[in-house]
């Protein structure tokens, strides 16, 4: 008695698939040598872009910090509208640094807002003091307030904003100092200081 064997060519499908990818491919491959380039082309010339306008970026970023004016758009990258921001705050251009900081707070840039809004309070502190030193106490009191508010709204985007925390703790002393600040040009955004405070040990009092 005699026994069969049955065979399966099990290789036999995978053959077929492959033989018809091989085909597949012998038949793209000058198209795809044709685009490879162009591709190429296209990845070398956005990537040259980028490079150029981060060129650009940082070239306009050292001139700034340098205190040269140079002109920046509204569509700058942040990093590039913060360090407008700065510039104009240290010549005490407030009103033109305004639009600039709107716009980062607009974008969501927490970090970039903190620092605008930190530099627009000091150019505003620093206002004041200069009327204080001269004695005009009443043109003092709307940059205070100002100043005030401009490094809650620092503290509002960056929680852990140190120096912002330190410098309300003098705004506010001035406030306690010429209470009249408070009551002539009032204050939109109340303190809350149990909660400004709350991140660092001890309560710096800061010096007048």
């Amino acid at each position: 008695m005699s026994t069969g064997h049955l065979t399966f060519s099990s290789s036999a499908p995978f053959d077929r698939l492959r033989s018809q990818l091989t085909a597949g491919l012998h038949r793209l491959r000058p198209s795809l040598l044709i685009a490879l380039p162009v591709l190429l082309g296209f990845a070398a010339v956005a990537f040259a872009g980028l490079a150029w306008r981060t060129a650009e970026a940082n070239r306009t970023i050292v001139d700034l910090s340098a205190n040269r004016d140079v002109t920046v758009s509204a569509e700058a990258p942040s990093r590039v509208l913060v360090a407008r921001v700065l510039l104009l705050a240290r010549q005490d251009r407030l009103e033109e640094a305004e639009g600039f900081v709107q716009t980062l707070e607009r974008r969501g840039d927490a970090d970039g807002s903190a620092r605008a809004r930190y530099a627009m309070a000091n150019s505003r502190l620093r206002q004041a003091f200069g009327h204080l030193a001269k004695n005009n106490i009443d043109p003092a009191g709307p940059h205070v307030v100002l100043a005030r508010q401009d490094y809650r709204r620092a503290l509002q985007a960056r929680h852990d904003f140190w120096d912002a925390k330190f410098n309300l703790d003098v705004a506010s002393r001035l406030i306690r100092d010429f209470p009249d600040f408070d009551r002539k040009h009032g204050d939109d955004l109340k303190a809350e200081r149990k909660k400004i405070w709350t991140d660092i040990p001890g309560q710096p009092r800061g010096a007048p």
